[in-house]
């Protein structure tokens, strides 16, 4: 069996960092575009999967980056991490953009004719015949990762050359990326399709695609050529985000960490004062997602409680729950408990939290979910294009401490 390119470990994330600095600033500006294909991947750093599960955050990335080259040297690359906090402000202010996708994924898979279901699954196992097509699907399901050009790529003839529902191609890349980010993937369809930018699509050239695959696939054929936008998909109203702390409460209190947020050493954490830690298992709730993405979210898992282990007396125990478990703990503690946790963000895992939050809210539980400095500082920007929230880099880097 081969070995996976991502070993679920923060160790791993770390060596990975280390190995992409020198390529960070200039060379990553000048080369990132180019999928050079799986077997290498020295342009992009790879580090969605990590930074996905915040086993390595984008504060530390930045650090690393900027004393590395500088902040000129390392403009383009700084821009790329912050695209990600981009996406998940952008629809945290916008849930109802995920309730609907959800709602449209279901629709269109119970409403679905044998030939449409034909066409679907064509295009999934990479059966359609298009050579770079059918190779990013490969690949998609064979590591859990693609690279970025390659995504928009994908996505465009997905929509505009095989016309199948965007929906259903998110849906697709959601199960099986294991750096599957509900905002992130969701909205960069939506970008892809001309729904994110009212009218701004993106159309997959094959002059374009040989460039940049370095001439693997410059006999792409029969692609559309027109990206003439979606129908108009209202994203509805702004909301104000909800204010949450970035510190945890004082006194005692209990942990409890999820795949979403897996970095307990960048937390604001008081160690001497936990007295138990519960992580949850939201693997076993997601029974779409491909056996690769659940076993590296198991494995990450299992990397955190043993960094957590290794900080903790034995006194304080610490315990792995399914989703479904955790509410019959919850009902057994005998005295209402302070609770800490990362902030879930919205997509399957908050959806995944609920019933444990219901029985928190019974029991007379104090929960307390702590939002990341980092997006504190970026989200409020996140209310219209990126290009507003770009603008805005140096300065938030500023007030995060960042010497520019």
């Amino acid at each position: 069996m081969t070995a996976s390119p991502f070993p679920p470990t923060r160790q791993a994330a770390l060596t990975r960092l280390e190995a992409f600095l020198p390529s960070a600033g200039q060379h990553y500006t000048s080369h990132r575009n180019h999928d050079l294909g799986p077997a290498n991947r020295t342009n992009v750093s790879c580090l969605s999967p990590y930074i996905r599960h915040r086993l390595i955050t984008e504060q530390e990335i930045v650090a690393a980056v900027l004393d590395r080259h500088g902040p000129a040297a390392a403009e383009k690359f700084i821009q790329e991490i912050v695209w990600r906090t981009y996406w998940r402000g952008w629809l945290e202010q916008r849930p109802q953009v995920w309730g609907r996708f959800v709602a449209d994924v279901s629709a269109l898979q119970s409403t679905a004719t044998v030939e449409q279901f034909q066409r679907l699954n064509t295009a999934m196992r990479g059966n359609t015949g298009i050579d770079c097509f059918d190779a990013w699907a490969h690949e998609l399901i064979g590591t859990g990762y693609l690279h970025n050009h390659a995504r928009m790529w994908f996505a465009s003839i997905w929509i505009f050359t095989l016309n199948l529902p965007w929906q259903l191609g998110a849906d697709f890349f959601l199960r099986h990326l294991l750096d599957g980010d509900a905002a992130s993937n969701t909205l960069s369809w939506r970008w892809v399709g001309g729904l994110h930018t009212q009218g701004k699509t993106y159309l997959a050239r094959p002059d374009n695609i040989a460039t940049y695959t370095g001439g693997r696939f410059d006999d792409a054929r029969n692609l559309a050529n027109d990206a003439r936008p979606l129908p108009p998909d209202e994203s509805g109203p702004r909301r104000t985000l909800v204010p949450r702390p970035t510190t945890p409460p004082l006194g005692p209190y209990t942990l409890v960490v999820t795949d979403d947020d897996l970095g307990v050493e960048t937390w604001p954490l008081d160690w001497k004062l936990l007295q138990s830690v519960i992580l949850i298992d939201n693997a076993a709730s997601c029974p779409a997602i491909s056996t690769a993405v659940a076993a590296y979210k198991r494995g990450a898992l299992v990397d955190t409680a043993a960094r957590i282990s290794a900080r903790l007396s034995g006194e304080v125990p610490l315990t792995t729950l399914g989703p479904t478990q955790a509410p019959a703990i919850v009902q057994a503690w005998p005295t209402p408990k302070n609770v800490v946790m990362h902030e879930i963000q919205i997509g399957p895992s908050r959806t995944a939290f609920e019933p444990f939050g219901t029985a928190l809210e019974k029991g007379g539980h104090s929960l307390h979910m702590i939002r990341r400095t980092w997006d504190a500082a970026f989200w409020p920007h996140a209310t219209a294009g990126f290009f507003k929230v770009k603008d805005r880099i140096p300065t938030v880097l500023r007030e995060l401490g960042f010497a520019l």
